[in-house]
């Protein structure tokens, strides 16, 4: 995939990631797009280490919200945030 795709993945798993986390993130569109790309980061590579996926094979759209999901509460608690 390419740099535009990964950004528009990125941008759509963030924004889901964010609607689905109760409470306010506060951060920019940038931000949310480096959520959704970390989050699809996450979840490929703790998919591999279970056997889920092969190297070089992306995460699916759920394990990628999911990956979001987690990295957003971890950002959540280190801002001190509720």
């Amino acid at each position: 995939m390419g740099i535009i795709g990964t950004i528009v993945v990125g941008l759509i798993v963030g924004a889901l990631a964010r609607f689905l986390m109760p409470g306010e993130q506060k951060m920019g569109w940038i931000a949310t797009i480096l959520l959704g790309v970390g989050g699809s980061l996450l979840a490929g590579l703790a998919g591999q280490a279970m056997g889920w996926y092969q190297p070089g094979q992306g995460a699916g759209w759920i394990a990628s919200v999911a990956g979001a999901l987690v990295l957003l509460f971890i950002v959540q608690k280190l801002r001190g945030g509720k």
